[in-house]
This record gives structure tokens, C-alpha cells and sequence, in this order.
């Protein structure tokens, strides 16, 4: 499987247009930034899960 099969772009897209969007439904501006973070933060810790997971099942444990 290629690397770019398990990149959660779907995933970190969502949570930077959930974040942006609740920054600006609570606050009256989004904040791009740490919408930004979050999505990176989010889509590394996705990656990460991915790959153990992964690697559990090809050593069959």
C-alpha cells in the first residue's frame, strides 16, 4: 500500500472546516491558524493510529 493511501487529507479537511466554523459561530471570526494546527494535530495523530494498526495486522497480533 502507498504512503499516500493512509494521508488523512479527508479527515484533517473536516476538522479544519469544523474548527474555523465553530471558532466563527461562537466568536464572529474564524481563526485560521489554529484551525490550521488543529487539522495537523488531528490528521498526524490519524496517520499514527493508522500505521499501528497496520503494522499490528501484518505481524498478525
Amino acid at each position: 500500500m502507498a504512503f499516500a493511501d493512509n494521508l488523512p487529507i479527508s479527515e484533517s479537511l473536516g476538522v479544519f472546516v469544523g474548527v474555523a466554523g465553530f471558532d466563527w459561530l461562537t466568536e464572529g471570526q474564524a481563526e485560521p491558524l489554529k484551525a490550521l494546527l488543529s487539522a495537523l494535530v488531528a490528521g498526524g495523530v490519524i496517520l499514527a493510529a493508522r500505521r499501528l494498526a497496520r503494522k499490528g495486522r501484518d505481524t498478525g497480533g
